[in-house]
């Protein structure tokens, strides 16, 4: 199936739920006019399905291979990525002072979108690399910026995150990767880096120049726990004053792991220090790590987010094609008894709706949460929380979304649709690691329930459903979901104990994630109207279906929300695993 980007719909995302026309408004946005932005959508989208989407089926039967400790992609790949770094795809919102073009980052999400629907697991390289450019730029010395930051934002010189350990899982605090001090010779006031770090995405490739990982490890003496990690800047091969590179690290890839999907993204385990060699440099202050790797983290959480968008509006093109070619059976009830195609049948388009009602959904809360993220930068008065917020939130959701709109995939091309040559398989493989990477989707519901929920005494949340029951009024269903979610969210503050609060995290989370996407395609229907071309007449529709079913679907989370956890706990381990 060839990959066509849905320009329309993320150009009417950015401008109603990212508010692009507000955001150029500022001097450091002016240059996201209009024009230019329709001139990125359309470009981006042209090159996805010009020179990624080919890739994506060989990238999935033939995947990544690692041999001799170098990893390489099948053919295409190098080609394809060194044109998207010829052609600046990979600076659009990259700092201007290292030559990135310093646009708003709801247009670089409009990028990794079209790029992800091509190809999941090849986007995944440039995804990564942008939460290191984050994470330097934030806090990085302006002597390690000025090393690594103009590599990084061409594109030239790829980025990883070096966090989990065999032992650790998502205990960040558990790792035992060391760092100790250089005092002497040509590394001194460096560090010396010993660490086995597994689930590594393309922590080695033959794509670009230079590998710069981003690792956390301990000084001695740290305090225990996450207190004690700090971050460290490692990369492949070592960058010389002058730029040039120099000499290999000491970092090796051991291995990579064979998986249920992104069979063309490397997860690699990386050894670092084998022969007691692997110089790393403090990224921040020391013990300061876990605060910078939480930018990267943020960055790549709201990209993840993405995912569940990119394999969702793929498997939906696929199903759409596949369901108006595929000729079965008369549609019950018609006095014409000749077969017709399966998009007639009233179930199929029950699910095909499904598909497109969440797709859009999911894509307005990515755009909203962008478009928040992009405010906070500006200095936006409470802009910054609500992206926050929105951050947990998105990422679940939509990646839960992703699994089962491709999940649909299949069901609309029945039996076929298990069969690997169709194709819709490799979606839903693919989708399935989205809600489990950059914290999995509890880990992100539990950091709703208590860190964020708890954000200005749970202002941030109220502010957020006051503004979508003030806006969606006339919508019943819509505005009664906001308001039990406020009011969820003040019992689980104020009444509920922890265990309350993380049993319902998930539910509630699912219904806050529902009121928001609701709410911004309500919006994206009133501003089509009176427009001309066809998303005038399909959006109105989506967004009614969403409203009519998904709003009171979401509402039925909320006794589960509330349920507490006396009935969880109903069972010892023992019985409860019998």
């Amino acid at each position: 199936m060839d990959y066509v980007a849905p320009s329309a719909e993320q150009i009417l995302a950015l401008h109603v739920s990212a508010g692009i026309e507000e955001l150029a408004a500022h001097q450091r946005f002016a240059a996201a006019d209009a024009e230019l932005v329709g001139a990125i959508v359309e470009g981006i989208g042209a090159f996805a399905a010009g020179e990624w989407a080919p890739l994506n089926r060989v990238g999935d039967t033939e995947g990544a291979v690692a041999r001799g400790g170098e990893v390489s992609l099948p053919a295409g790949f190098r080609e394809a990525y060194a044109a998207y770094v010829e052609q600046g795809w990979n600076a659009i919102a990259g700092p201007t002072a290292f030559g990135g073009q310093g646009l708003p980052f709801a247009l670089a999400c409009c990028v990794l979108e079209n790029l992800g629907a091509a190809n999941m697991a090849f986007t995944l390289l440039p995804m990564l690399t942008v939460g290191a450019i984050e994470a330097l730029d934030h806090h990085g010395s302006d002597a390690q910026k000025a090393l690594y930051l103009e590599k990084l934002v061409s594109g030239a010189w790829s980025g990883t995150m070096n966090l989990t350990e065999p032992q650790a899982g998502s205990d960040v605090g558990a790792l035992r990767a060391t760092a100790t001090p250089i005092t002497e010779g040509p590394h001194a006031g460096k560090h010396r880096i010993k660490a086995t770090k597994i689930f590594i995405t393309w922590g080695e490739h033959d794509l670009a120049e230079n590998i710069i990982h981003l690792v956390l490890a301990r000084t001695p003496g740290a305090p225990a726990g996450s207190r004690g990690v700090s971050l460290f800047v490692v990369p492949k091969y070592h960058v010389e004053a002058d730029g040039s590179l120099g000499a290999r690290n000491d970092v090796r890839v051991v291995s990579i792991e064979h998986k249920l999907g992104i069979h063309a993204s490397p997860t690699c385990v990386m050894s670092f220090g084998d022969d007691d060699d692997c110089i790393g440099e403090l990224v921040g202050p020391e013990h300061g790590g876990l605060r910078a790797m939480f930018t990267m983290m943020n960055s790549a959480r709201i990209n993840i987010g993405s995912q569940g968008v990119q394999i969702a509006q793929a498997a939906l093109q696929q199903a759409m094609a596949y369901a108006r070619d595929r000729v079965q059976s008369v549609r019950a009830g018609a006095a014409d008894r000749t077969p017709v195609a399966i998009i007639e049948h009233p179930d199929v388009r029950r699910m095909l709706l499904r598909m497109r009602g969440l797709t859009e959904g999911a894509r307005a809360l990515l755009y909203y949460t962008a478009g928040q993220v992009d405010r906070g930068s500006l200095g936006q008065a409470g802009a910054a929380a609500r992206a926050d917020l929105l951050v947990p939130i998105l990422k679940a959701w939509a990646t839960d979304i992703g699994c089962e709109v491709a999940s649909l995939g299949i069901q609309i091309h029945g039996g076929i649709g298990y069969v690997e040559e169709t194709g819709a398989a490799q979606y839903y493989r693919d989708a399935r690691i989205a809600p489990i990477y950059e914290g999995t989707n509890g880990i992100q519901a539990a950091d709703l329930v208590t860190r964020k929920l708890a954000m200005e005494g749970g202002a941030v949340l109220a502010a957020l459903m006051a503004q979508i029951g003030a806006d969606c009024a006339e919508e019943a269903n819509l505005a009664a979901l906001a308001s039990e979610c406020a009011a969820i969210g003040v019992w689980m503050r104020t009444e509920g104990s922890l265990d309350d609060r993380l049993a319902g995290s998930v539910p509630f989370l699912t219904m806050c994630a529902v009121a928001v996407a609701g709410w911004q395609l309500l919006l994206q229907s009133r501003a089509v109207r009176g427009a001309q071309g066809s998303i005038a007449q399909t959006k109105p529709i989506v967004a009614r279906w969403f409203l009519d079913h998904l709003v009171p679907e979401a509402m039925g989370h909320a006794a589960a929300a509330r349920g507490g956890y006396a009935l969880l706990a109903g069972l010892n381990a023992e019985l409860l695993a019998s």
